[in-house]
């Protein structure tokens, strides 16, 4: 299952984490391309196409992110706040995929305007569901890669 010009974004610093989610995405049999950086900065530096991330053929902006909370140098909290000050990035689809199950968490994430809120490990049946969900997200305009 793929949606056209579809690309993921896995904010997630646990290499183990990491291969879990790629050895379920390949089970859902989802096979856009998933981007993956191991911090908050990163993150931050990805979606402002900085350092590294600037070429926006290489490193395209993604269409949805999933994002650990519990990250090196700025965590998942962070990141969410950044996004959702960020116009351009602001209405982007986020989904939480963190080991944290406390209500608290849960809280902070959905007020700060998440998709959907997962404890690991990802399994192909959620990731199917999460991208079914991505097809019901209210339609936006496109992200502008120019504006960064």
């Amino acid at each position: 299952m793929s949606i056209p010009n579809q690309v993921l974004l896995l904010v997630e610093d646990c290499p183990d984490d990491v291969f879990f989610m790629r050895y379920a995405l390949k089970q859902a049999a989802i096979t856009c391309p998933t981007h993956v950086v191991t911090d908050g900065q990163q993150a931050i530096d990805y979606l402002s196409g900085l350092g590294q991330y600037s070429d926006r053929s290489a490193f395209p902006l993604p269409t949805a992110i999933f994002l650990d909370l519990k990250l090196p140098f700025l965590n998942g909290f962070d990141v969410l706040s950044w996004l959702r000050n960020q116009p351009s990035l602001s209405q982007l689809p986020v989904i939480i995929l963190t080991g944290s199950s406390e209500s608290r968490d849960k809280e902070q994430a959905r007020a700060l305007g998440v998709l959907d809120y997962y404890v690991k490990p990802a399994t192909p049946s959620m990731l199917r569901a999460v991208m079914e969900s991505l097809n019901h997200v209210p339609a936006r305009a496109p992200l502008d890669a120019s504006r960064f």
